[in-house]
């Protein structure tokens, strides 16, 4: 089965669902082979780590995990709500798009 996954690094999106639901954030890493992206800030887990050297405690460290594309929604830059993408060909290029503003993303 072929999917697409519409999300790219850098754009700014809404999660949906989840604990961090309703918060905006961008995608820092998008991984389209799980159709996955982790957002900056959110999602955030405590993970324990070992001491490094003699006499160092652990810590505990807040890390981004992923989250499934699904959930989250991409924020139009021109009408700054949480949209679908749609996509359209523009000449020799393919576009993406607002599907409520029809704004060029």
């Amino acid at each position: 089965m072929f999917n697409m996954m519409k999300l790219k690094k850098g754009d700014k999106v809404k999660i949906l669902k989840g604990k961090d639901r309703l918060k905006t954030g961008t995608i820092l890493r998008a991984i389209p082979e799980t159709l996955q992206v982790i957002v900056d800030g959110l999602n955030l887990y405590k993970k324990r780590t070992k001491p490094r050297g003699q006499g160092k405690p652990g810590e505990m460290v807040l890390v981004p995990r992923p989250l499934a594309a699904s959930r989250v929604a991409l924020v139009c830059g021109n009408c700054k709500q949480a949209t679908r993408i749609g996509s359209r060909i523009e000449g020799e290029k393919k576009m993406r798009y607002c599907k409520k503003c029809q704004a060029n993303l």
